[in-house]
């Protein structure tokens, strides 16, 4: 298990289970373990996703790698899942944080 803080500095667990789960189902992301650590703690946009889970998105190439995670306390967080996307639509999104560019 990798623990990585977030921009609320919060540490976000990345448990082996939820990784098997994450290439199992998105095996695009299946070399890109040290990206998804990367993006929760150094994320281009940080945008809501649902039931209070957070989405950071890093732009890799010509796609976004979106992590989603939820930050359960001020001392604990988890990664859920990660996939590529090139479908985020960043104006119709409620944005929480971005990068200064």
């Amino acid at each position: 298990m990798d623990i990585v803080k977030s921009k609320n500095n919060v540490p976000i667990r990345l448990t082996e289970e939820r990784w098997i789960h994450i290439v199992e189902n998105h095996d695009e992301v299946a070399g890109y373990y040290e990206e998804v650590l990367n993006t929760i703690e150094d994320p281009d946009i940080i945008i809501e996703g649902y039931k209070g889970a957070l989405i950071a998105l890093k732009k890799i190439d010509n796609k976004f790698l979106a992590v989603i995670y939820k930050e359960l306390s001020k001392e604990d967080g988890f990664i859920i899942t990660a996939y590529f996307t090139s479908k985020i639509k960043l104006k119709e999104e409620v944005i929480i944080w971005q990068k200064k560019s």
